[in-house]
């Protein structure tokens, strides 16, 4: 019986993968569970225009993160925080940084994906990583201002 995973199944293959298998382990066991189903024609191309969709939307959205960071590049968030000469009543956040794109130049980045390497408890300029995923990253320049 041939059919095709619908997951990795260890000794058997991966996900994709058309196999030859006895009767009755395809139809008690793999079918059953849905690990697999019968590799007929019209499930074959089902699944390969399935997986060709899923390439087309992560193409899309790899395309939206490189403009993304392209445009976080280009932007200076200012930062205005209380303090005494020219060091800061507590340290810059990454929730501030954040709410601060999403108020100023309304991009919406989730503040786990902002790396701060070293805390920034003073005034000045300094630069802040943002990791969008698949390996896009973008710099972005931060500038805290003393009131």
């Amino acid at each position: 019986m041939k059919i095709l995973l619908l997951e990795d199944i260890k000794g058997l293959g991966k996900k994709g993968d058309i196999c030859e298998v006895k009767d009755g382990y395809g139809q008690n066991f793999l079918i059953a569970k849905n690990k697999a189903k019968h590799a007929t024609h019209e499930v074959i191309n089902r699944y390969k225009a399935e997986q060709a969709k899923i390439a087309q939307i992560n193409a899309l959205e790899m395309a939206e993160r490189k403009q993304l960071a392209k445009s976080l590049e280009d932007i200076e968030v200012v930062l205005y925080k209380k303090g005494n000469n020219g060091t800061l009543f507590g340290s810059i956040t990454k929730d501030e940084i954040a709410c601060e794109l999403e108020k100023t130049y309304r991009l919406s980045i989730d503040k786990k994906e902002i790396d701060i390497k070293t805390p920034i408890k003073s005034a000045g300029d300094f630069a802040v990583e943002v990791k969008l995923g698949n390996g896009i990253h973008a710099n972005l320049k931060i500038r805290v201002v003393v009131e």
